[in-house]
């Protein structure tokens, strides 16, 4: 399957889901090219960007999984670079 370059957008809005997402993310941790966490302490929310490569459908199932974690929201964004 091809793979694909996206960037996975999440807002963490309850911090009881921070240990779940980063289990999440440790499971998907070879796709993974970077990362980036902003605590944006005013709004008392955590803005984290992923950059992945990986297949579509693993990018979706990642995106999925985290954005049914209670209080965290994603989208994915993929690169049109095959």
């Amino acid at each position: 399957m091809d793979s694909r370059v996206a960037l996975i957008g999440i807002v963490v809005e309850k911090e009881e889901s921070v240990g779940e997402l980063n289990r999440i993310l440790h499971d998907y941790g070879k796709y993974i090219i970077g990362r980036m966490g902003i605590p944006y302490h005013k709004r008392n929310i955590n803005i984290i960007s992923i950059a992945v490569d990986a297949p579509a459908d693993i990018i979706s199932a990642l995106s999925g999984k985290l954005g049914m974690l209670d209080g965290v929201s994603s989208k994915a964004v993929y690169s049109k670079v095959v």
